[in-house]
């Protein structure tokens, strides 16, 4: 549960930005008339996600013993790879999500009108939808109990959907490069727990080895609903018996993301020399 909210509240609140950012500009942009289209982008982007992820369960359900883990396998490795990217998109652009959003929503509104602002904000919002319904599935996959999971992802939705309603009102502002950080942090975990189930579903069938070398075998204090089996299965997909090429994988993933995630941004020499160029002429602006 703990795994799906955070990612329910980072993918939500994403979205739920990006939605903030282009209804606001409209606004002050005497525009507010085509703020519905971008509620139609947006109402697309949500059943088009759900979608997925009912498509994802339903392949699953068809498969046969053999075909379903290998399937699992396959989509964990895929969502993985999708939510890596993800935390480093956002690592990069989180200080200028703003900028590049209302340079983007002129063109859109400049070029097509109204239907190109709908598929503007369908476009943002779908790459967060789509992305959040493959990695739920693979984790609620991991974690096996699917109710817990969408109870995890409801609220971490609904806690994204205040906060960003809450930006939007300018009631509250948050420190979204810090915000994105911590979550960033802790997603790096639930992925490296997905990866670790996936390893688990192809040693299953046989496509990968060791799945009898178990390197770690807390069954004794893993039981099911404990206190343990909670934190560990719900935050980071950790299972009672895990294989050395499990943990391997874990270790590996975690250490190498996390290192590259909090390693200092340097900046570029362009961009030095466009910071440069604009304290130039914000002194100049003030003679």
């Amino acid at each position: 549960m703990l795994g799906n909210y955070v990612i329910g509240l980072r993918e939500g609140l994403e979205a739920a930005l990006v939605v903030s950012i282009l209804l606001v500009y409209l606004t002050r942009t005497d525009r507010a008339q085509m703020r519905r289209w971008v509620f139609f982008g947006v109402g697309a982007a949500i059943v088009a996600s759900i979608l997925v992820a009912l498509i994802l369960e339903t392949i699953s359900k068809e498969l046969s013993a053999t075909a379903e883990p290998a399937f699992s396998g396959i989509v964990s490795f895929a969502a993985v790879a999708f939510v890596t990217w993800m935390i480093f998109w956002m690592r990069r652009s989180a200080r200028t999500i703003s900028t590049d959003l209302r340079s983007q929503l002129d063109d859109a509104a400049l070029s097509g009108g109204h239907i190109a602002v709908a598929a503007m904000a369908f476009v943002a919002v779908i790459r967060e939808g789509a992305e959040t319904a493959v990695f739920f599935w693979a984790a609620s996959q991991a974690t096996g109990n699917t109710v817990v999971s969408i109870l995890g992802l409801v609220l971490g939705l609904a806690t994204a959907v205040a906060l960003g309603w809450a930006i939007y009102r300018s009631s509250a502002s948050i420190n979204l490069p810090k915000f994105f950080r911590i979550t960033g942090i802790l997603l790096v975990f639930v992925a490296a727990g997905v990866l670790s189930y996936g390893i688990g579903e192809f040693q299953e069938i046989g496509w990968l080895p060791g799945q009898k070398d178990v390197v770690l075998n807390l069954s004794g204090v893993m039981t099911e609903g404990s206190f343990i089996q909670t934190l560990l299965g719900g935050l980071f997909n950790i299972k009672a018996t895990t294989s050395v090429l499990q943990a391997l994988a874990w270790l590996t993933y975690s250490i190498v993301v996390l290192f590259l995630f909090l390693r200092p941004v340097t900046a570029t020499p362009l961009s030095r020399t466009k910071n440069a160029v604009a304290n130039t002429e914000s002194q100049i602006s003030q003679h």
